[in-house]
């Protein structure tokens, strides 16, 4: 039996990684209390007691694994409001180090980041696992120090895999509404309210969507894969297929049936975001990738579920 943990579970990315781990069956740890992410010092301790307590009924288990999909960080955020994200990892880890059954064990950590901010200034014309890093915000950066923390980690314990998980734009049902991310959910949220959609790049923008889905379920089974462990990985995660804002505006067209009104702007982290990006994974896989939804399937999907929402806004907000 393999015991998991997802850290940020109530997230776009975290629930999906329960969705796909309840798939396979797999035993999921939930600690007892929510995390205070707003007290640095009562969230060291929380994470204390929870890893103390996932160690325990990892006894029981042949191997762990835990995701780290936490953060409510953003391309906008300083340097400052990201540390306690930063100081929070470091904070598990050391605890890990801590705790003797967990280092007896075989394991796991998987850190999920950014590509699209890490790789923000990038030069490459199809970016993959080879690219070298090209942060231009604290939002980047701060994942480069996650991620730093964790090869330290891998190479100290090398009976432990670490993934890192570089993601492309991810997308799907049940984004939070107070986060300044998602431009398919805040275009289906404004179709269905009859808004103007507000666009704050150009439409030739390029981008690589990813169902959150798909990816929760990539990570997974690369972790799956007997010939990248143990070690420390890096994998890009994305569709492999660009696509301009121009094309999705045409997408959501044509299944909400309905014009748009687009209106266009400059934010003050438009210049943050490069014109064109594409990622190409050269890591694992196996030769083998499962298939991934459409993007006018996955359009589809966050437009029922956003018309759900706004029909029922009353069970959207428990």
């Amino acid at each position: 039996m393999t015991l998991t943990w997802v850290l940020g579970r109530r997230g776009l990315l975290g629930s999906a990684f329960c969705r796909a781990l309840q798939r396979e069956r797999a035993a999921v740890f939930v600690p007892a209390g929510e995390f205070c992410w707003a007290n640095e010092a009562q969230l060291a301790s929380q994470i204390e007691v929870a890893v103390d307590a996932f160690a325990l009924r990892a006894r029981q288990a042949s191997r762990w694994e835990i995701y780290w999909a936490a953060g409510i960080g953003t391309m906008g955020s300083t340097e400052e409001s990201l540390a306690p994200e930063v100081q929070a990892l470091r904070s598990l880890i050391q605890r890990i180090q801590s705790n003797s059954v967990l280092l007896a064990m075989p394991g796991a950590l998987v850190l999920s980041s950014s590509a699209g901010a890490i790789y923000a200034s990038s030069r490459d014309e199809v970016i993959t696992e080879d690219s070298a890093p090209a942060p231009n915000s604290a939002y980047a950066r701060a994942k480069l120090r996650q991620e730093e923390l964790l090869r330290a980690f891998g190479a100290a314990h090398p009976q432990v895999s670490v993934l890192l998980a570089r993601i492309s734009t991810l997308y799907g049902t049940g984004q939070a509404v107070g986060k300044a991310q998602g431009l398919l959910t805040h275009m289906a949220r404004s179709i269905v309210r009859n808004r103007p959609i507000g666009i704050y790049v150009p439409i030739d923008t390029i981008r690589d969507y990813i169902s959150v889905d798909d990816a929760a379920s990539e990570i997974i089974g690369t972790l799956r894969e007997p010939d990248l462990w143990p070690g420390v990985v890096l994998k890009i995660v994305a569709s492999g297929r660009p696509t301009t804002i121009a094309e999705i505006i045409s997408i959501f067209k044509r299944i909400s049936r309905k014009p748009s009104k687009i209106t266009t702007g400059i934010s003050k982290i438009s210049n943050l975001y490069q014109r064109k990006i594409q990622f190409q994974s050269v890591v694992g896989n196996g030769g083998q990738r499962p298939p991934m939804r459409s993007l006018g399937v996955g359009i589809h999907q966050i437009l029922n579920a956003e018309r759900a929402a706004y029909a029922n806004p009353e069970k959207n907000e428990c």
